[in-house]
């Protein structure tokens, strides 16, 4: 009887967390959609600009490597990864150590969207998460 209702504890505490996921998630999203952005577009931005140097202010990393940080299937997140440069927030170039891999890399205008946006999500990541 304990086991069952250790285990009836751990599947209420999961679904609270997928809940609680689900609804920042959209928080996020209905904050971002003003400035033309998804909860996915942003977390592309922010993974770039958190690998970004100080000094020059550009990080190229591997659409791999991206994956690795986002949750995306690599179809969905080659889509974003399109439309994002479609909209000149990315650039996309091969790499020079390896010519089948290909590196993104925020813009001057992905930058500025994504030190303009930043306060906003994080301010929904307070609201939502520090209950």
């Amino acid at each position: 009887m304990a086991a069952k209702k250790a285990e009836q504890a751990l599947e209420e505490q999961w679904r609270d967390i997928l809940g609680l996921h689900a609804r920042t998630q959209c928080e996020i999203d209905r904050a971002l959609h003003q400035h033309g952005l998804c909860a996915s577009d942003f977390e592309v931005l922010d993974v770039l600009a958190a690998g970004s140097t100080a000094g020059t202010g550009s990080c190229a990393l591997r659409v791999q490597e991206i994956s690795e940080r986002v949750h995306l299937s690599q179809s969905a997140l080659s889509r974003l990864i399109a439309r994002l440069e479609k909209d000149g927030l990315l650039e996309r170039a091969m790499c020079p150590e390896d010519r089948r891999g290909v590196r993104v890399a925020l813009t001057v205008k992905g930058r500025e969207l994504h030190g303009e946006v930043l306060p906003v999500q994080r301010a929904v990541l307070t609201r939502m998460l520090t209950d």
